[in-house]
């Protein structure tokens, strides 16, 4: 059955306000997360079950020692990630691992991460011809 132009309106007042009520603020963002460096650190431990060494973080993400360090702290103080410190031969070695809780909360926001992709995909798509004619609310079948 057709929907008529009463529920088309209803339609664009529910979307309206809940875009009102705060539709693309993307509280699941965390700031600790989203600074590129460590979000990049992040994502080499996700993709390494076992850690990684300082020394290997700093040539993933291209950091120098200093600024990887201080972006190992803030994570570290966060909760994020952990460190295993232990002998290499003759010399300490200190490997970095996602905790559980850091493990949950970068899996959290990558969801978020994708609903702001979705909706950026969503809201900058152009309207074909064939969706013009079409009502609101509506689109072609091909």
């Amino acid at each position: 059955m057709p929907r008529g132009s009463k529920d088309l309106a209803e339609d664009h007042r529910k979307q309206s306000a809940k875009e009102a009520d705060g539709r693309f603020a993307y509280a699941g963002l965390e700031r600790v997360i989203h600074e590129k460096a460590r979000l990049g650190i992040l994502v080499g431990l996700t993709s390494h079950a076992d850690g990684l060494t300082f020394n290997a973080l700093k040539e993933l993400c291209a950091l120098t020692d200093g600024n990887l360090s201080r972006h190992l702290a803030v994570l570290d103080e966060s909760g994020l990630i952990a460190v295993r410190k232990g002998p290499t031969g003759r010399r300490p070695q200190s490997v970095y691992v996602l905790t559980p809780t850091g493990r949950r909360r970068f899996q959290d926001y990558v969801d978020e991460l994708e609903r702001v992709v979705a909706d950026a995909v969503r809201e900058t798509r152009p309207v074909t011809a064939a969706q013009k004619r079409v009502a609101a609310g509506w689109l072609p079948t091909s």
